[in-house]
């Protein structure tokens, strides 16, 4: 095998332009695995991660943690989030205790850990956790709601879960587990919208022939609707022609049909990488 050849068959992507669509400070992951493959990569972000309207309910719910039996978290920025307020909660509780109450340091791991058992929807979240020194009890093996359900629903009956996501998302989990017994709390501990931003870059984008992408990844179905928003109604069909679609699985993929979008690609490991090897697989073969 020539140099030259082992180069390309080591970078199957070299030419190939993707556009990540990730929010800001996850993209990298996803870029990265694609520059391992040899792709040019173009990140606008579809999706800006911001502070819930309010904490509220998410502090009440880490007040009480105690009473509840499971805590489901289903993205790694749910579990940033759910983090970050533990850790003010319990300083707050530390603060008004005075000199004489308990540290804070390393507490927020034990108060998760005592008693409460924690599903992930899959092993980004998963990882994120574990981190953090806490033990996962449940993933299930497909990474969608669906398949929490399934892993759930036969363990939950009269107990009380914490459904710990994002403002707007599916309601398949709490619909679920309530109609196997369970008592659900949901509370928000983020809201995705819409990078306005991003707009005009990604019109430019599309238009200019120099950084046209080949392929855009969708890693949710909110930066699928988002990406769809950015676009504008009438531009979609005509600034997409030729353009190929990579979805992260099928909610993501039905998510693109129903709003006229074809899947050219979809993983069958719903992870990063599990995209990044459908992408080198479309393009190979």
């Amino acid at each position: 095998m020539s140099k030259k050849r082992r180069k390309s068959t080591n970078r199957p992507l070299k030419g190939v332009r993707v556009l990540v669509g990730r929010a800001r400070h996850q993209a990298g992951a996803l870029s990265a695995e694609l520059r391992k493959q040899g792709a040019q990569i173009l990140e606008i972000p579809f999706i800006e991660i911001r502070k819930p309207r309010s904490f509220r309910p998410l502090d009440a719910a880490l007040k009480n943690l105690d009473t509840y039996d499971w805590l489901i978290l289903t993205s790694v920025n749910g579990v940033e989030a759910m983090w970050n307020r533990t850790e003010k909660v319990i300083q707050r509780s530390v603060q008004k205790s005075g000199p004489s109450g308990p540290r804070s340091s390393g507490k927020s791991s034990r108060v998760l850990a005592a008693g409460l058992r924690i599903a992930a929807i899959g092993p980004a979240t998963k990882k994120a956790i574990e981190q953090r020194g806490i033990k996962v009890d449940v993933m299930p093996k497909e990474y969608i709601a669906e398949s929490v359900v399934r892993s759930l629903k036969e363990r939950v009956k009269g107990k009380r879960v914490l459904l710990v996501r994002a403002r707007v998302a599916r309601d398949v989990i709490p619909r679920e587990l309530r109609r196997a017994g369970a008592r659900v709390d949901v509370v928000e501990a983020y809201e995705t919208v819409i990078p306005q931003s991003s707009r005009r870059r990604l019109q430019a984008a599309l238009k200019n022939p120099n950084k046209r992408p080949n392929v855009v990844t969708f890693t949710s179905s909110s930066t699928v609707k988002n990406f769809v928003e950015l676009l504008g109604p009438r531009r979609k069909s005509a600034l997409l022609n030729g353009v190929q679609t990579a979805s992260i699985g099928p909610v993501t993929s039905a998510t693109l049909r129903e709003l006229g979008l074809q899947v050219d690609i979809s993983a069958r490991e719903f992870t990063i990488p599990g995209l990044v090897a459908a992408i080198v697989d479309a393009v190979t073969h």
